[in-house]
């Protein structure tokens, strides 16, 4: 968010394809082997239907996540699988992914999005402009906190 551009380019994708490989391969390196999350927990239903992003730096594959729809009638979306390699956390790697997935937001006309945080991730999203709220939960043995951000019409950031 300090205006510099980063090094990464950032390709929306369908699940099925081959960026979807390379994007299951970044999630199961942060999420199962380095977080111990289930491998049968990792891939859902949701993907199925979610509009998915994955950044790539040169030809290298190094962020993903995606948006789906949590309640059309209150115009809500969710951002979730959210997964930075290691090698390029504190890059910008992760906020050209989030920036990606509020102007794809903003696109569909969400007037607001949601997500479930773990702990240790909510400083980055606030700078990202999202709020926590409510009591932290256990997902997967990991602490979470759901937070949410009001999208203006004319911008996502």
């Amino acid at each position: 968010m300090n205006g510099k551009a980063t090094p990464y380019r950032v390709v929306p994708f369908a699940w099925g394809s081959d960026a979807a490989k390379q994007a299951v391969a970044i999630r199961f390196a942060v999420f199962v082997d380095e977080q111990r999350v289930p491998a049968e927990e990792e891939i859902d239903a949701i993907d199925d239907i979610a509009y998915h992003v994955i950044a790539f730096d040169g030809d290298e594959p190094v962020a993903t996540g995606r948006l789906f729809d949590g309640d059309a009638e209150k115009k809500l979306g969710k951002i979730g699988r959210m997964a930075v390699l290691k090698s390029h956390r504190g890059s910008g790697a992760g906020s050209t992914i989030i920036r990606a997935l509020m102007e794809e937001a903003v696109r569909r006309d969400y007037g607001e999005l949601a997500l479930s945080a773990q702990l240790h991730a909510i400083p980055f999203y606030e700078r990202h402009g999202f709020s926590a709220y409510g009591d932290a939960y256990d997902d997967a043995g990991i602490p979470h906190r759901m937070m949410k951000k009001r999208l203006s019409p004319s911008r996502a950031t």
